[in-house]
């Protein structure tokens, strides 16, 4: 494949990343997609753009389900990567609960170094600290920016085998490392695994955080299927990987982060208790049906009727001379705004809060401004389509506190207002 149709490294995936198998069979096809923080400016001249191809596979040999293309991380992940994890309430009491159940769980104290993988802006180190952990975080992007202005000791770049080898050469190993919503972001996990076993101390844990497989099917989250999301972790796909580099998940627990996660607990097996809550977890997959296709046929019906009944509540609207502005820009936006087809004639407008990197910007893909949510409470349009739906109630509760009037538009897991 030539350089102008595979930008930098990018390429397709043809075997699964965990067996190495290529009986991939299709999910669901959501289009060729946008990176989700390519936002060109209100304004600017339409030019050529970078789209890839957005595909859900599942490995019918081991049952991971994954995307069929790998985008370059300099392009997904570019030192201006705008997202701060700062900025969401429901992130910072996840880390603070984390932090708490280390501690409860392993004793961990002033002389345990915790490191975290994909930092952003420290807000998970933050607590750790705060019980008096020694603490590093590896990452990227200009967030290692704002975590350093905070005193905490940042290592700023991508993560690797050698990224770990400098970290414990410089600052020695860890109790604890943790990788929150960035693990199924990076290639290779064999090697993402090797390399995070290499920074632990013998009896040291992995504690891993990742959207939820079940939840993202359940709730019809397809949303979150973009090009920064490689792989979509059950936990026995996580068993499985963990497996093949000696480690042991001893503990997990359903945490509500972007619409539904789970936090694993590894170390080598042996080292802690297997904790009734791993039995639970593969009974509950297994009730479900997650270890067979059929789970994923029914998602992807699911999935082209929420198309077409979104279509349908959002032209009968606009055709009533309704006007409907979107609220919020998270990336998960970009493929439901790709996916469904909605562009400017549809949405009015998107806005966000002033002080979000991606004001004055256009959506991924379209001609949709990104607005000063001053705009709503100041025009206040008939309907309000919620992109962060899945944390309707609280952001719906908060826009009427600013004062908002009219009617919430939920898109998924079926299009409803209230």
């Amino acid at each position: 494949m030539s350089d102008v149709l595979s930008p930098l490294n990018s390429h397709p995936i043809e075997a699964c990343q965990i067996c190495n198998g290529r009986n991939l069979r299709s999910a669901v096809f959501l289009g060729y997609v946008p990176p989700v923080n390519t936002m060109l400016p209100v304004g600017s001249t339409p030019d050529a753009e970078l789209r890839f191809p957005l595909e859900m596979l599942r490995c019918d040999d081991c049952t991971l389900v994954q995307i069929g293309y790998e985008v370059d991380p300099r392009i997904l992940f570019p030192h201006s990567y705008p997202y701060l994890s700062g900025t969401t309430r429901i992130l910072r009491d996840n880390f603070r609960d984390l932090a708490h159940q280390c501690r409860d769980l392993f004793g961990i104290g002033a002389d345990d170094l915790v490191i975290d993988v994909g930092a952003n802006d420290g807000t998970l180190l933050t607590p750790f600290r705060e019980i008096g952990c020694k603490v590093l975080g590896i990452e990227p992007s200009q967030a290692a920016d704002v975590a350093t202005g905070r005193g905490i000791a940042m290592m700023k770049d991508y993560f690797s085998r050698d990224a770990a080898r400098r970290a414990v050469e410089q600052y020695g190993r860890a109790r604890i490392v943790t990788a929150a919503n960035v693990f199924a972001h990076i290639p290779d996990p064999h090697g993402i695994v090797e390399a995070i076993k290499s920074m632990l101390v013998p009896g040291g844990v992995f504690v891993n955080e990742s959207h939820y497989l079940l939840d993202l099917i359940q709730t019809l989250q397809y949303d979150t299927v973009y090009h920064e999301h490689l792989r979509y972790y059950s936990l026995g796909s996580l068993e499985r990987l963990f497996a093949a580099h000696d480690l042991e998940v001893f503990r997990v627990k359903r945490i509500p982060t972007h619409g539904g996660s789970i936090r694993v607990f590894a170390a080598a097996p042996g080292t802690y208790p297997v904790d009734a809550s791993v039995q639970e977890c593969r009974d509950e997959e297994r009730r479900f049906g997650l270890d067979t296709a059929d789970a994923l046929a029914d998602f992807r019906r699911r999935v082209m009727q929420s198309k077409l009944d979104l279509l349908a509540l959002l032209a009968d609207l606009k055709r009533g001379g309704q006007r409907i502005f979107g609220v919020g820009a998270p990336s998960r936006a970009s493929t439901l705004v790709t996916y469904v087809g909605l562009d400017d004639s549809l949405l009015d407008c998107v806005v966000e809060v002033s002080n979000s990197h991606k004001l004055d910007k256009f959506m991924p893909g379209t001609r949709i401004p990104v607005l000063d949510e001053e705009k709503l409470y100041r025009e206040q349009p008939e309907y309000a389509l919620l992109l962060s739906w899945h944390i309707a109630e609280e952001l719906g509760a908060n826009l009427r506190k600013r004062g908002y009037r009219g009617k919430f538009i939920v898109p998924l897991p079926e299009p409803r207002v209230f």
